[in-house]
């Protein structure tokens, strides 16, 4: 790589700084059942991926990837590999040239032994190998070619390529002395570590910044936590949303528990606001604590940051299963949220986690302050490999690897010679989208 390709992919991922759930198949059970195939053909133990206990951020980890990118260089070198015609979902049972394309497509990245054949029928082994491939892209292992496993199929090799050298880089600029204790929240993989002692100790799926709200890259320090936090509904939300719920439900407030309050803080009743004008946005509208309702969940991690964000649990429990995440204001909501904060808490006396249970449960708003400082690295990283050779990849969901679209639509386009965009890290903003017109069921997380 030039020197300038070099400083611009720095700049581009890591600009404030010095698996997930599709990776937590075990072994045989990564497969699943398949009735037809009782003699399990498909279990093949150099298929089988097991969850690494090695950080991304980690010596292990760049070592691993400078050994990928030699992988992938030779597979550039031999033609890289061919497109898997995307005009019909694949799943187990199908039947035709695209699926021979897609055996072709597997067996070139290591997913598919070439030795199973080039039969045009999708089978058991097939489907393994499709699961292998989603577990390294990030995608659920359903077996199952549609729309997002399309597009991170006829992503080219050498495509592939130039993103595991551009995220060498950044993985080089966190190669020192990350801290004993820290966590890694990774973006564009929707995933969140915590790390001790060199071996991760927990993973949690995240939910992360949408592209026009995006996460910023930076490093920081989680300092304390709120159990059963307020929520304060921003003045964009009360003009746009909350002022026309108003309007066509006199309950509203008093449904979702939001109070209002003047600036002598004194509670006022909403029969004593003029609905039909802007007067409410002279006051504040503050969120009861409860899990059910509250934006927040249960739990807000707070982070030093000039960008007003930080990390918290949700009410919206199902979005930790969906494979696109991207849809926070850039906060950070983290899956088992209990687990993740003791962790946090581990070494602060009085907070094991029965006092953590017990003071989620009061619903009263208690702070905890952390006995020591822990260290947080939000980080852009879409290529990596562990040091067991799985080369992972994720979308580049904020186009900081500098290559726009590419996939099932963008064709064998080569995008070598193209230069990471700089991009920095976007502050918080204070004004809602458009899609957020439709309200506060449920709120607004961290607008």
């Amino acid at each position: 790589m030039a020197r300038g390709s070099i400083f611009a992919a720095l700049l581009a991922g890591v600009a404030l700084a010095p698996a997930s759930g599709a990776l937590a198949a075990q072994g045989g059970g990564l497969f699943g059942e398949q009735a037809e195939w009782a003699q399990r053909y498909d279990a093949d133990p150099r298929l089988a991926i097991s969850r690494s206990n090695t950080p991304v951020l980690s010596l292990q980890t760049f070592s691993a990837t400078e050994q990928a990118i030699e992988s992938y260089r030779q597979i550039v070198a031999n033609g890289g590999w061919n497109m898997v015609p995307a005009s019909h979902v694949l799943k187990l049972g199908a039947n035709g040239p695209a699926v021979v394309a897609l055996r072709r497509r597997l067996a070139a990245s290591g997913d598919l032994d070439p030795s199973v054949g080039a039969s045009p029928i999708f089978d058991s082994y097939v489907d393994a190998g499709v699961k292998h491939f989603q577990a390294r892209h990030g995608l659920s292992e359903t077996g199952v070619v549609s729309k997002e496993t399309f597009a991170a199929l006829n992503v080219p090799a050498d495509v592939r390529l130039r993103q595991l050298e551009i995220n060498l880089v950044r993985l080089r600029s966190y190669s020192g002395n990350l801290g004993e204790r820290f966590v890694m929240a990774n973006i564009p993989a929707m995933a969140v570590e915590t790390v001790e002692n060199g071996v991760v100790a927990t993973r949690h799926n995240a939910g992360v910044g949408k592209i026009d709200r995006q996460s910023p890259v930076m490093m920081t320090k989680a300092i304390d936590i709120n159990f059963n936090p307020y929520w304060t509904v921003p003045a964009s939300i009360i003009r746009k949303d909350l002022i026309p719920r108003m309007q066509k439900d006199a309950n509203y407030l008093n449904d979702h528990k939001i109070r209002i309050f003047n600036k002598d803080g004194q509670e006022l009743q909403s029969d004593q606001v003029n609905w039909n004008s802007l007067e409410a946005i002279n006051y504040k509208f503050r969120q009861d604590p409860g899990g059910d309702l509250n934006s927040l969940g249960v739990v807000r991690i707070n982070i030093n940051n000039p960008y007003g964000v930080y990390m918290h649990d949700t009410p919206e429990k199902g979005i930790f299963g969906d494979d696109d995440r991207f849809v926070s204001s850039g906060c950070i909501r983290v899956q088992n949220v209990r687990d993740y904060v003791a962790w946090l808490l581990k070494d602060t006396p009085g907070w094991d986690r029965e006092h953590i249970d017990e003071a989620i449960r009061s619903g009263q708003r208690i702070d905890a302050k952390l006995a020591t400082p822990v260290p947080v690295y939000w980080v852009y990283v879409t290529a990596w490999s562990t040091p067991e050779g799985l080369a992972q990849f994720r979308e580049d969901i904020y186009q900081r690897d500098g290559f726009g679209p590419v996939g099932a639509a963008a064709g064998p386009t080569t995008s070598a010679a193209a230069s990471p965009q700089i991009i920095q890290p976007v502050p918080l903003p204070q004004t809602a989208s458009s899609a957020r017109n439709q309200a506060l069921e449920p709120l607004s997380d961290d607008e």
